[in-house]
């Protein structure tokens, strides 16, 4: 697929990314709040401009989600999981290796983007971490790719329900063929993969109407932030993503 997807839903996430440039400016922009400002004074080298790189996509995903200026946008204190303004929008960030990602949406989500490339001692994490079922076919497979994939949708899922690490990475199971089993009955799940920029990104998402067929969110690789950081509202660049897979999370049995 080139550039955004087709058939976007206000019901469906977007996801915005972009490349991070490592320089902070000596003056700091002013739209950073007070929290931002402490945070970034409390980090060294690459982190700053991960950071600073960060907080601006936040802004100009929201803009462009809500139509609200950029400069007015901002995330909640904290770990940027919902919009302060303009209200009423969940949002996740993840960064890696140089490209920052944000997915903004009206229901609670998570998203993980990972080097299409790395190849982690993936064997030993899935024999230590991973359920019985998942262990069996992915160790079968021999394949570090799916092991990424797995990876990346874990991570993705404890964003969107809210949990960390510790305890929780077998709450989502993921058997052959990405068949999806989660342990959260009362809620309709969807998740999605993508290959894009030789990166892996992987969502999930909370749906409203259960009824509704699930669509692809709109990808979109916005230009690097200016050395200034300004609010400008960046242009789209173009951006050939591959679609991976696309599933409903079962109920668990």
């Amino acid at each position: 697929m080139l550039g955004q997807s087709n058939g976007y839903s206000p019901e469906t996430p977007q996801i915005w990314l972009c490349h991070q440039i490592t320089r902070v400016p000596d003056s700091l922009p002013d739209w950073l709040t007070s929290f931002e400002r402490d945070t970034l004074a409390k980090l060294e080298g690459p982190r700053r401009g991960e950071y600073l790189s960060s907080r601006w996509l936040i802004r100009q995903g929201l803009s462009n989600i809500s139509g609200e200026p950029a400069e007015q946008c901002q995330p909640v204190d904290g770990r940027p999981v919902a919009s302060q303004f303009p209200a009423g929008w969940h949002l996740s960030l993840s960064h890696t290796q140089g490209l920052n990602a944000v997915v903004i949406g009206p229901t609670p989500l998570g998203i993980d983007v990972e080097p299409s490339q790395r190849k982690p001692d993936w064997q030993g994490v899935a024999k230590r971490w991973f359920s019985p079922v998942e262990q069996e076919w992915l160790l079968r497979a021999n394949d570090p790719y799916n092991f990424l994939k797995v990876w990346t949708l874990k991570e993705a899922w404890l964003k969107a329900t809210r949990r960390g690490i510790a305890g929780n990475l077998q709450t989502l199971e993921v058997r052959k063929d990405f068949e999806l089993y989660g342990d959260q009955p009362d809620r309709r799940w969807h998740s999605c993969c993508c290959s894009v920029e030789g990166f892996l990104a992987t969502l999930v998402y909370q749906t409203n109407n259960p009824d509704r067929e699930a669509s692809w969110p709109a990808v979109t690789l916005l230009e690097p932030p200016p050395e200034d950081y300004n609010l400008a509202a960046a242009e789209p660049l173009e951006t050939i993503w591959e679609p991976l897979y696309h599933r409903t999370i079962r109920a668990k049995r």
